[in-house]
């Protein structure tokens, strides 16, 4: 259903090493650079990074969450790990998660513009 995502980022490439550094454990890396544009993903980019050197920095009640789906609870575990190194904030430790309908194994982390990003699988067991 979607295509690909983007975030505005005021700093692209202080961005850009943490998105590379956060993304690699789910298997997305640098695909496309562009003078104001970065793209991430595993064949074509899916995930985009764009300059707003003006922006300010996105409160935390924006609402804004973008999740992406790792193929083990070791890669969302790595995710976070990786966005703290990077310079990210932890907005929920790696974990299971059961809820009504479904349990699943997710972490949270905020960059350092404020974009909330989560990490998350669905483990059998």
């Amino acid at each position: 259903m979607i295509d690909h995502i983007s975030v505005g980022v005021s700093d692209l490439e202080r961005s850009a090493r943490f998105y590379e550094a956060t993304l690699a454990p789910l298997g997305l890396s640098r695909l496309v650079t562009r003078p104001a544009t970065i793209g991430f993903g595993k064949t074509y980019p899916e995930f985009w990074i764009n300059l707003r050197a003006g922006m300010a920095k996105i409160p935390p009640e924006s609402g804004t969450h973008i999740c992406l789906r790792a193929k083990a609870t070791g890669d969302v575990d790595a995710f976070h790990a990786a966005a703290l190194s990077a310079g990210g904030r932890s907005d929920g430790a790696p974990g299971l998660r059961p809820h009504d309908r479904v349990k699943y194994y997710a972490a949270f982390v905020i960059d350092p513009d404020g974009n909330r990003i989560e990490a998350v699988t669905f483990p059998s067991e």
